[in-house]
């Protein structure tokens, strides 16, 4: 499979947009694109899907391991891979390169197109990008320029291509046509804008026209992948809650439990009921933002409650959680959970995490350590055991999440099963030991 990533010197570039129209352009083209994403991230790989038809995946070395990342790119195979950097491109765990976009481009040895966005500058933008194409392992290849008019960028590209030993591939002049709305966790989600397809194409015409896509093609790089081989089938039914209030999920979640496990999707929303099903999983998304609607379903709410007092496996997630409580500020959820959801103005958890479990659950026994990543703006207060004793892979900051009533978990950390294959296996073999 040959592979490219697409990075930026920090946040804020337009590198998503940007990752955007190229994959759609090479879609476009007949070529099968697979899209991925470093880093944790729920929303980008929801627009990367958008753009390429089909679902993106997450590489994370953390998360994942090593072995993980190119699993997880073997489930998505293509003819080519899109890569969208986190962040910017050396930016990783602390204060390091560990598990950047920098990091990973290392590991798949794959090349590297930087966008840069000028700002306030002309000349001082040279050493910039000169200092992150020279540094030692760098596979940055290629520039495209952000925002930048047709003079400013003949300008900038003559003194690049000067001054640096790499070739300008093209630009994208400022639209605010193409901006894409933010929230405060990240991007508005792809499934909240109808018109997110015409953004894309949008881009992707811009594109067509001012950058080079054949040389991009032709920077790809081949990355050897053994096939992955799922495990074997498990005769249990899985109930997924996806809609708008819900749908931060990993895709190789999605993934594993689609190849293993019989499947079928909801919405909390606007469904009265789920379908009969073995393990309910409510995964993360924007609640707070929907829970007047959600509110307002008292039947899909009520069975949520009678599945969790029946002894009925539920896994939940960060979102998921907080549907679990008995209200997000004055509206009313599931009350699995004795306790509310409450909206602050500011993160509450962010990045990385070990979590080790303090007692026996559905994701195994006591002593057991997964990792995993939050991203939340919201507490909880639960009268109830934690489970999960959390810290920070860089630092000494500990806390305790996790709760469990009956058969269900419920905790703010979102886990990537790939890369904890012993929980996701302890998991089903609970559920089926127990059905």
């Amino acid at each position: 499979m040959n592979m490219l990533m697409i990075t930026g010197p920090s946040s804020g570039m337009g590198k998503t947009l940007v990752t955007l129209g190229i994959i759609r352009s090479l879609k476009n083209r007949g070529i099968n694109v697979s899209g991925f994403k470093t880093g944790g991230d729920f929303i980008d790989t929801k627009y990367i899907a958008e753009a390429s038809g089909k679902r993106a995946g997450n590489l994370d070395r953390f998360l994942l391991g090593d072995r993980g990342v190119k699993e997880s790119i073997a489930m998505n195979r293509g003819d080519i891979g899109i890569v969208e950097g986190a962040m910017g491109y050396f930016d990783g765990m602390g204060n390091g390169f560990e598990n950047s976009s920098y990091d990973i481009s290392k590991l798949l040895d794959i090349n590297a197109i930087l966008v840069y966005t000028p700002k306030g500058e002309m000349f001082s933008a040279i050493p910039k990008i000169k200092g992150m194409v020279d540094f030692p392992g760098s596979k940055i290849k290629g520039i495209i320029l952000n925002k930048v008019s047709k003079t400013m960028y003949a300008l900038l590209k003559e003194k690049i291509e000067e001054y640096i030993n790499i070739k300008v591939l093209g630009y994208l002049e400022e639209n605010k046509d193409l901006e894409i709305e933010s929230r405060h966790l990240g991007l508005i989600q792809s499934i909240e804008i109808s018109e997110v397809n015409r953004t894309i194409e949008k881009a992707t015409a811009n594109i067509e026209k001012n950058i080079d896509i054949e040389e991009i093609i032709r920077l790809c790089c081949s990355v050897e992948l053994p096939d992955y081989i799922y495990p074997s089938k498990r005769n249990i039914k899985v109930a997924v809650a996806y809609d708008k209030a819900f749908s931060f999920y990993y895709g190789e979640n999605l993934n594993l439990f689609e190849n293993i496990c019989q499947v079928e999707y909801f919405s909390p929303i606007k469904d009265k009921k789920f379908s009969q099903c073995d393990l309910l999983y409510l995964g993360g998304g924007y609640p707070e933002v929907f829970k007047e609607e959600l509110s307002m379903n008292y039947e899909m709410r009520k069975s949520i409650k009678d599945k969790a007092d029946a002894g009925g496996f539920i896994y939940a997630e960060a979102g998921g959680l907080m549907y679990l409580t008995d209200s997000i500020e004055q509206s009313f959820m599931c009350g699995v959970f004795r306790g509310q959801s409450i909206m602050t103005d500011k993160l509450q958890r962010f990045g990385y995490e070990s979590m080790e479990l303090s007692k026996d659950c559905v994701l195994g026994k006591k002593g057991d350590i997964m990792t995993g990543q939050e991203f939340h703006k919201s507490i909880v207060q639960i009268d109830g055991e934690e489970i999960f004793n959390i810290s920070k892979p860089n630092g000494t900051r500990e806390w305790k999440c996790g709760y469990v009533y009956k058969n269900v978990l419920a905790a703010y950390p979102h886990i990537n099963f790939l890369g904890n294959m012993k929980a996701f296996n302890h998991l089903l073999d609970t559920i089926e030991n127990n059905i």
